[in-house]
């Protein structure tokens, strides 16, 4: 079953130094692996002169993935995942930069190094709550549809798509909490001439 999870909206960094070593970390929102490849890409661009760019990004309820860039093995990237996990994000990457100052840090040093770099950087963001939610289809004839839409827009409930077809079919994304209130409402606003469907496991924001 579909769990609640945070979430950011944009991206936060912060700066720590640990022995000299300076550790960047950039936080973003990131909705699939290629969002979080595309920000992954333009960070290492960015910091090409950086000693490492390490990187960790959580998808979904599965999608996990860390990336030590020529650290030591599980000391960068299996502990920025972890981070991540701790905090209860999801749908988030995070890059880690790191400019060697010259003193090693030895493997217990760079995990703590990295998985703080992590958490410090969130303590810093206004995360979303995100909660499980059902995605709604709502089939309606051509003569509704105008009505039908200004009136879910209106609403609470978030319009992710509109299908022109042989109906129109508004996809919605509504609170596990409240199909049965939505399908109510549907049914007043159409005097019952609306089809719901309740479809796939989505979240919404809190």
């Amino acid at each position: 079953m579909p769990a609640p999870y945070l979430t950011l909206t944009t991206t936060v960094e912060h700066e720590t130094e640990v022995r000299r070593s300076r550790f960047l970390c950039a936080v973003a929102p990131a909705r699939s692996v290629e969002e979080a490849a595309a920000f992954i890409a333009g960070r290492r661009r960015a910091y090409a002169d950086a000693t490492h760019n390490c990187t960790a990004y959580v998808i979904g309820q599965r999608i996990q993935k860390g990336d030590d860039d020529g650290e030591p093995g599980g000391t960068a990237g299996t502990p920025m995942v972890q981070a991540l996990v701790g905090r209860g994000f999801s749908d988030v990457v995070a890059v880690v930069t790191r400019y060697f100052g010259g003193v090693l840090l030895g493997a217990g040093g760079l995990v703590r190094a990295y998985g703080s770099a992590v958490t410090e950087t969130l303590d810093r963001a206004e995360p979303v709550r995100m909660v499980p939610a059902k995605r709604v289809r709502v089939s309606v004839a051509h003569d509704q549809a105008g009505r039908v839409e200004n009136d879910l827009r209106a609403s609470r409930y978030a319009v992710e798509d509109v299908v022109y077809a042989s109906d129109v079919t508004f996809a919605v994304a509504v609170g596990e909490d409240e199909v049965a209130t939505f399908a109510d409402w549907v049914a007043t606003l159409t005097a019952g001439r609306a089809r719901v469907d309740v479809g796939e496991n989505v979240h919404v924001p809190a």
